[in-house]
């Protein structure tokens, strides 16, 4: 049988609300009751009930971890991150796959029923209301990965995808590409619009430029690899930035499918540079998003939100500079 809180008040011939005050944070007991209390826990064995606790002090320590992307190996990257942080912080992570659900309805009521602490959605293609949504039915929330704004309505932490655009563009540019391409995710997500929006300003500049926009379904592999196969049955352009690390695995894929190398005959440039990126196979060039950075940030927040601070509502933006590998061609002398 499992020891029990009476078991170990016993034990240290204390009440139970002796032993309860002792392993409640912030409840007053006297240093000879707690050096009692412990004792007699550690020769037990005990370990307090979590959920007999936050019916006490009315904080389950609960933590919803929010995303409709759980294929992407950047957000694998991330839950590792977020929910190792979280349970240092002695926190508890619960995570909710929406499954490309775009209504909240749904896991808003899961998070209520668990009466969950804090929410963090962790999502670069939902819409901003969406998260905006949580807040407005009472939830602390941290938005990671989200569309940053000069007056948001909820914390929000990631790159400025428009910045990360324009920094795409710069380094095309640099290495003397003149017919490019943005290989975008879907239409609907808010990153794709915002990098294509950057893309075009910076590429703008240039009337020596030329440039073709297309959208994959989604963002995957697969996804990167169909659409790249469709452009090169059209003649593709010199190079490609890819508004993803995965459609670009994909559409270097598709480009040795077809004969071609990379980047002597095809240029790509990623974003997010997740892991998989460096690997020797791959040697992906691609824009760096901090995804160590975004998790710390985000739990920093979650954990001053819980502890009471007054944080005024900000937009966090991390810089996202170009990380070199072997998929675009040198800069020229």
């Amino acid at each position: 049988m499992p020891v029990t809180l009476r078991d170990v008040a016993e034990r240290a011939g204390v009440s139970r609300s002796a032993v309860s005050r002792c392993f409640t944070p912030g409840a007053s007991i006297s240093d000879k009751t707690r050096a009692k209390v412990e004792k007699a826990a550690g020769d037990l064995g005990y370990s307090p009930n979590a959920l007999a606790s936050s019916l006490t002090t009315g904080r389950t320590k609960l933590v919803g971890v929010v995303s409709n992307n759980f294929h992407n190996p950047v957000f694998l990257e991330f839950f590792d991150l977020v929910t190792r942080e979280l349970q240092a912080r002695g926190l508890r992570p619960l995570l909710v796959n929406l499954s490309d659900e775009t209504d909240p309805t749904q896991s808003m009521r899961m998070l209520q029923q668990y009466s969950v602490d804090a929410v963090i959605v962790a999502s670069s293609t939902l819409p901003v209301s969406f998260a905006t949504s949580y807040v407005e039915a009472g939830m602390r929330v941290v938005h990671s990965f989200g569309r940053l704004s000069d007056s948001p309505k909820i914390h929000v932490l990631g790159i400025d995808n428009v910045e990360a655009g324009r920094v795409a563009a710069r380094e095309l540019l640099r290495r003397g590409y003149r017919r490019v391409g943005f290989l975008a995710g879907p239409l609907s997500a808010t990153s794709t619009r915002d990098r294509h929006t950057g893309f075009a300003e910076e590429l703008g500049r240039h009337p020596d430029v030329s440039l073709s926009v297309s959208y994959a379904e989604a963002y995957t592999f697969h996804a990167g690899r169909a659409e790249m196969a469709r452009l090169l049955s059209m003649g593709p352009a010199e190079a490609y930035f890819c508004g993803d690390d995965v459609l670009s695995i994909g559409a270097l894929s598709a480009i040795r499918d077809a004969g071609l190398s990379v980047p002597q005959d095809v240029g790509i440039l990623g974003l997010n540079n997740m892991e998989m990126a460096g690997w020797e196979l791959i040697d992906l060039t691609t824009i760096h998003n901090p995804v160590d950075e975004i998790a710390r940030g985000s739990v920093d927040l979650v954990a001053a939100m819980l502890d009471g601070e007054d944080i005024p509502t900000q937009s966090i933006a991390f810089a996202c500079p170009v990380i070199e590998r072997g998929t675009l061609r040198p800069v020229p002398d």
